[in-house]
């Protein structure tokens, strides 16, 4: 599967963003889609993980209440609407997926990225 992430932007403290992975593949449907984000210096860690069974999410600490995970399947698509954004925030997002029907929530866990889009949060 190859996939695609976009949506990033500059925004300030408080506003919305709703990022975007596009995904190939026919099989895309049997995936666990994650987000994870890098800020400079510092290591990729995950933001949130939707399994291929409706409802079966995982959220970092840090997002819970804030950041919500989705997909739509018939589109191949997985969405991560980030409200209430802050700056410690600011990062470049990737998506992963994985194969599976669990909701893996760790880096190494994952066997397909897309490339990272950036978000800033000016305060």
């Amino acid at each position: 599967v190859q996939l695609q992430a976009s949506g990033g932007g500059l925004v300030q403290s408080g506003n919305s963003l709703r990022l975007s992975c596009a995904a190939s593949g026919r099989t895309f449907s049997s995936y666990a889609v994650g987000w994870f984000r890098q800020a400079p210096g510092k290591e990729r860690s995950i933001v949130a993980t939707i399994g291929r069974t409706v409802g079966t999410t995982y959220y970092a600490d840090s997002v819970k209440g804030r950041f919500t995970i989705s997909r739509d399947n018939a589109k191949r698509m997985v969405y991560l609407q980030m409200n209430s954004l802050k700056p410690e925030d600011t990062a470049l997002y990737y998506c992963a997926a994985k194969d599976s029907w669990r909701v893996p929530t760790t880096r190494q866990a994952f066997d397909y990225w897309g490339q990272g889009t950036l978000v800033t949060v000016s305060s």
